[in-house]
């Protein structure tokens, strides 16, 4: 067997054989769940010492690139933290609902935000940076999904997934992206007795929708040692503003802090007092209110005009509605040629089926039918080849 041609490996050195097997992870040629040659088999290939091979897969293993299965070796990860096909812009005259973004017409007023800021020395020394918490994806992550439905993460399959040894458990709680699962009062309660039989798991919530995601706040965390709450305040005061609050128990607030102290340093204080002052505006609380319920509108008339057309979608809260379908490529050129630009689901999903995501933020209720009907004819070959 020709290692080097089969694997398209190369480098005479770790920092080469890394640099190869990076470029070919992004570019495609080496899937997710590809295993990697051997560490003697690579450097007999490479004709190379097997150290020098051992220490690439390591650094691989540090960006999570690759993990080790023990017996069953090295294997590419399953979402890899690095831009593996970046996503081109829809075309001009696409109606563009792939984004995942709000409806600019429903943010609060920056300008008048600015104007109210105090104007202090040293205020614009610092650039607005992306939460320390990203810098987590350089790591060695080996990601255990688990399945859902509209309430959220099922508990029967989180017991399997705990069993399997996970240290950490992160769920979003309302407008899950892509499906729009929102985690209910009965739920959270079924899934705090799951995790109570492994108290050392930390749990993370990624409230990133927060007061826009039409759904009430419903929380997995009480009573556990290790857990922290992220809320974001992108979806809800628009994109720029890339902040997002930090609660939690003090050992993992400390690792946060520790670990952002190496990085960004700290969060723009601009930003900071930004979002305090919309927060604090009485006008931002009527917008937000009315934003949810605007969103709402939006994602149940999108869930019932694919009704009537027999489609089943998922969209119980936040911006996006989730469509099963069987060939997501085929769906999204289809709805291209139709005019609307929709997002694949491949990228969202590990083990479940393929759908393809419409973003109903920007999405008119009169519009919906219109959409319905263009995806129930995108739909007509499926489901001709299914009844086959």
């Amino acid at each position: 067997m020709n290692i080097v041609a089969q694997y398209g490996i190369r480098g005479d050195g770790a920092r080469g054989i890394v640099t190869s097997v990076e470029t070919a992870i992004r570019q495609g040629r080496l899937a997710a769940g590809t295993p990697l040659p051997t560490v003697r088999d690579l450097a007999r290939a490479l004709r190379v010492s097997p150290t020098t091979v051992a220490a690439a897969y390591r650094t691989l293993r540090v960006r999570g690139l690759v993990h080790a299965q023990g017996r069953r070796g090295t294997r590419v990860s399953p979402r890899p933290p690095l831009p593996i096909r970046p996503v081109a812009p829809a075309p001009a005259h696409l109606r563009d609902l792939s984004l995942g973004n709000p409806d600019p017409a429903l943010l609060p007023s920056l300008t008048r935000a600015l104007a109210r800021l105090p104007r202090r020395p040293g205020l614009y020394g610092e650039p607005a940076n992306r939460p320390a918490l990203l810098a987590l994806a350089g790591r060695q992550l080996v990601v255990e999904p688990v399945a859902i439905d509209d309430s959220g993460p099922l508990p029967d399959d989180l017991a399997r997934a705990l069993r399997t040894g996970v240290e950490a458990f992160i769920v979003t709680p309302r407008a899950q992206n892509p499906t729009g699962a929102a985690v209910d009062p009965a739920r959270a309660r079924e899934l705090r007795a799951v995790l109570g039989k492994h108290p050392d798991v930390l749990v993370v919530e990624d409230d990133h929708a927060g007061p826009v995601a039409g759904a009430p706040a419903v929380s997995v965390c009480h009573g556990r040692e290790r857990w922290a709450l992220m809320r974001s305040v992108s979806k809800s005061l628009g994109p720029d503003l890339r902040l997002a609050i930090l609660a939690g128990d003090a050992t993992t607030v400390a690792r946060v802090e520790g670990r952002q102290s190496v990085g960004t340093g700290w969060v723009s204080h601009l930003l900071q007092d930004l979002v305090t002052t919309l927060w604090s505006d009485s006008a931002t609380d009527r917008l937000l209110a009315r934003a949810a319920d605007t969103y709402a509108t939006r994602r149940d008339a999108l869930v019932r005009a694919l009704a009537v057309h027999g489609i089943e979608a998922h969209g119980r809260s936040g911006l996006n509605v989730w469509v099963p379908v069987v060939e997501e490529a085929a769906i999204v050129a289809a709805l291209a040629q139709a005019g609307w630009a929709v997002r694949a689901g491949e990228r969202y999903r590990l083990k479940s089926g393929p759908a393809v995501r419409v973003t109903v933020a920007g999405l008119a209720p009169r519009d919906a039918d219109r959409l319905a009907a263009a995806l129930a004819r995108s739909l007509r070959p499926e489901r001709r080849r299914a009844s086959a």
